[in-house]
C-alpha cells in the first residue's frame, strides 16, 4: 500500500477536493464496541483517509516548510515502532541512545558546528528552541534559577531575549509563553532592507535594557528565515553576545542545513560559535514528521538545565552500565526513537547526495525568481537565498498608479492583497499544487517553500503558468464572485470596481 501510494503521488491532487465539512462527516462514526476485521480497517484507509489528505510529499507542495519524506526514513519509522524503544534513558534504549548520540554529532559536523557538542532530537522547532532557551536562561541568570524559580532574585526586573522584527519566528514567542516570561519579553530588533537584523540597533537595545535594570539573556539569529530565507549576520551578532555575556542562539529550523553547501557556507559565518543551534530534519532534510533537533556547544550546560534524580529512573545503586541518559538533557523523560530515521537517511544519501538534493531546491527557487522577474505582472520582493521564495501578483500598471496617485494607493494595495489570497486559494482548490500566502512588509504575498526532494524545474514552470492564468482571469472581474464570508465591504467594492490598468 505504501509503495502504491508513492507510485501515484506525483499525479495525486495535492489538496483534498472535498471541503472541511464533508471530510468531517466522512470520518464521523460511533465508538467501535466490537473489534473490526483488519481488511475492513485497511479499506477505510484507502477509501476515507487517503483521498482526503494533503500530500506533503508531492513535488508541487509548497506550503509551510514540510519535509517531503524519504522512503528510507519511512521504513525506519516502521522498524522503530516494531522495537518500541524509550530513549529517555540508556537501559531501555541502548543502541537507540548511541545512534542518537552519533547522529547528533553527524548533524553538527554537517553544518560546521562542533561535533563533540551536546544535543538531542525533539518533536520540532518549537520544542528544540524551548530546550535551547531554557538552557540559555538557566545558564545566564545571576542566581540558581533551577532551585529558586523565575523570580528568585530579580526583584521584578524582566529577562529579555531578542530577534529580528520581520523574520523572527513566532515559535520564539511560544517559547516565551512556555518559560512564563510573557510574550513582551521578546524584543523585536529592526531589520535592514535585506530583511536581516540591524546589529547596531541590537547593541543599542541590549544596552538600553541593561541600564534599565532588565536582564538580557539571549539573542536569536535566523539562519534561513520563514518568508524570505534570510540569514542574519551571525558573526556580528555573536560578537555582541560575547562582549555582553549573553547566550547566542541560532534558529536554523528551516535553513541551518544549507551550510553544507560549499557555495552557501560563507553566509553562515559565525554559526559555529553559537551557544546553541536548532534545525529541523523534518524540514530540509526530507525526514517525515516529527523530528526537530537542538545542538548545544557545552553539553554540561544542557545537563545542568534539565538534570534530576529519582531512584526509579536508574535504580538505587550503581551498576556496570553508565550510558547516556537523555532525560538529563531535555524536557522529556519518555522519548521515541526519532534518531533512527535520520541516521538511516543520512547513511542512504550521504553528504554528496544531500548536497545534490539541496542544490536542486535552491535551483528551483532561483528559477522561480527568474520567471517572476521576467513578468511585468509580478513584483519581485527579494532575491532567493535558499529554498523559500515570496513574490506578489502586482502588475506594473497597478504599481505605477500607486506611485502616481497616493490617494488611491492604499485601496489598490488592499485589492492586490485580496487577489493574491484568491490566487493561492484557487491553486489549492485546483489540486494541482499547494501554495500559501504570508505577509512581507505588511502586504499579502504568495510564498513558495521548495523543500521537496521530488520537485523539478518542470514543476515550478507548471505551477507558475497556472498562477499567471488564474491571476489574469481573476483580475478581469471574476474574483468578486468567489468572495468568502468575512471580507469587509470595502475590499468587496474594490474587487467589483477595479479593472486591470
Amino acid at each position: 500500500m505504501i509503495a502504491e501510494y508513492y507510485e501515484a503521488l506525483p499525479q495525486a491532487p495535492v489538496f483534498p477536493l472535498q471541503n472541511s465539512s464533508q471530510i468531517e462527516e466522512l470520518i464521523r462514526e460511533p465508538l467501535p464496541q466490537e473489534g473490526q476485521d483488519p481488511d475492513a480497517i485497511l479499506d477505510d484507509w484507502e477509501a476515507r483517509v487517503l483521498p482526503n489528505v494533503t500530500h506533503l510529499g508531492s513535488p508541487r507542495y509548497f506550503g509551510f516548510v514540510n519535509g517531503s519524506g524519504s522512503i528510507m526514513a519511512i521504513l525506519a519509522e516502521a522498524l522503530s515502532a516494531s522495537i518500541n524503544q524509550n530513549v529517555g534513558a540508556w537501559k531501555p534504549g541502548p543502541a537507540a541512545t548511541e545512534i542518537e548520540r552519533r547522529t547528533i554529532s553527524w548533524l553538527a559536523e554537517l553544518i560546521g558546528y562542533e561535533p563533540s557538542c551536546g544535543g538531542l532530537f525533539a518533536s520540532g522547532g518549537t520544542m528544540a528552541n524551548f530546550t535551547a532557551l531554557l538552557a540559555a536562561l538557566r545558564n545566564t541568570a545571576p542566581y540558581d534559577m533551577t532551585a529558586e524559580g523565575l523570580y528568585g532574585q530579580t526583584q521584578g526586573n524582566r529577562f529579555r531575549l531578542y530577534m529580528s522584527d520581520h523574520e523572527g519566528h513566532v515559535s520564539i514567542k511560544r517559547c516565551a509563553d512556555l518559560l512564563n516570561l510573557g510574550r513582551d519579553a521578546v524584543r523585536l530588533v529592526p531589520s535592514r532592507e535585506d530583511f536581516t537584523m540591524d546589529v547596531q540597533a541590537l547593541a543599542d537595545m541590549v544596552d538600553e535594557d541593561t541600564r534599565r535594570g532588565d536582564v538580557p539573556f539571549c539573542v536569536i539569529g535566523q539562519a534561513g528565515s520563514i518568508n524570505v530565507g534570510a540569514i542574519d549576520p551571525l558573526d556580528a551578532i555573536g560578537a555582541i553576545c560575547r562582549e555582553r555575556g549573553i547566550w547566542f542562539h541560532v534558529d536554523g529550523a528551516s535553513g541551518a542545513v544549507g551550510a553544507m553547501l560549499p557555495e552557501k557556507r560563507h553566509l553562515y559565518r559565525g554559526m559555529e560559535l553559537a551557544d546553541s543551534v536548532t534545525l529541523d530534519p523534518h524540514k530540509w532534510l526530507y525526514i517525515p514528521y516529527e523530528c526537530g533537533c537542538v545542538l548545544v556547544r557545552d553539553a554540561e550546560k544542557l545537563r545542568r538545565t534539565f538534570s534530576m534524580t529519582a531512584p526509579y529512573l536508574r535504580g538505587t545503586l550503581p551498576t556496570r552500565d553508565k550510558g547516556l541518559d537523555y532525560l538529563e538533557y531535555g524536557p522529556q523523560m519518555s522519548r521515541g526513537f526519532l534518531a533512527l530515521k535520520v541516521w538511516m537517511t543520512m547513511k542512504h544519501y550521504g553528504v554528496d547526495g544531500y548536497r545534490k538534493l539541496l542544490g536542486q531546491n535552491v535551483s528551483c527557487a532561483q528559477h522561480l525568481h527568474d520567471l517572476v522577474s521576467a513578468s511585468s505582472d509580478f513584483e519581485v520582493l527579494h532575491n532567493p537565498t535558499l529554498f523559500v521564495y515570496s513574490f506578489r501578483y502586482a502588475p506594473a500598471s497597478y504599481r505605477q498608479r500607486v506611485e502616481s496617485n497616493p490617494v488611491l494607493a492604499e485601496e489598490i494595495e488592499e485589492y492586490l492583497d485580496l487577489i493574491n489570497q484568491r490566487i493561492a486559494d484557487e491553486i489549492q482548490a485546483s489540486g494541482v499544487a499547494f501554495v500559501m500566502t504570508s505577509s512581507v512588509r505588511n502586504r499579502t504575498v504568495m510564498r513558495f517553500s521548495i523543500c521537496s526532494h521530488r520537485t523539478t524545474l518542470a514543476d515550478i514552470e507548471l505551477v507558475f503558468d497556472l498562477i499567471q492564468r488564474v491571476a489574469r482571469e481573476m483580475d478581469h472581474g471574476q474574483a468578486h464572485e468567489a468572495q468568502p464570508r468575512g471580507d469587509g465591504p470595502k475590499q468587496h467594492q474594490i474587487l467589483q470596481n477595479s479593472t486591470r490598468g
